[in-house]
């Protein structure tokens, strides 16, 4: 596989792992990012939506501990994982607070969480990469963007 075919296959394994619009049925992935005392620290979220490795959404309550941690740094790291690959994504993370983007991403395993699309605690964390590193069939490939 060449590099931009392993880069292709990694963006559909991410779409793959993104709600999408559709159903929760388990999707996760690790958000790392640096706490208040300069360590790393990890989360397990889910991916509300994907474009490839590109950019990643994922859903967030304003008061916890990931969107305090991306509002005193906004360098993070994103990672999809199993037996059959590992895609390791590096970039920069900002809020969205916009009502039609958060309407967007609602799926109904948020009811869980909050009130709907438009409780004031409901936002999103937009993950865009930088650099990646990316297993995907046995193939490997790194770069940035």
């Amino acid at each position: 596989m060449d590099h931009q075919a392993i880069i292709k296959k990694a963006g559909e394994i991410v779409e793959a792992n993104a709600i999408q619009g559709g159903e929760f049925t388990g999707q996760i992935c690790v958000l790392s990012l640096i706490d208040e005392n300069g360590y790393p620290t990890a989360a397990v979220l889910t991916p509300s939506k994907a474009d490839g490795i590109r950019e990643v959404m994922l859903c967030t309550s304003l008061d916890g501990n990931a969107a305090k941690r991306a509002a005193n740094c906004n360098r993070a790291s994103v990672s999809f994982n199993s037996a059959e690959y590992c895609v390791n994504l590096v970039g920069e993370i900002e809020f969205i607070t916009d009502p039609t983007a958060k309407k967007d991403m609602w799926y109904d395993g948020l009811s869980f969480h909050y009130s709907g699309p438009e409780d004031p605690n409901y936002g999103l964390l937009k993950f865009t990469t930088k650099r990646y590193k990316l297993f995907v069939g046995y193939e490997e490939a790194a770069g940035e963007f």
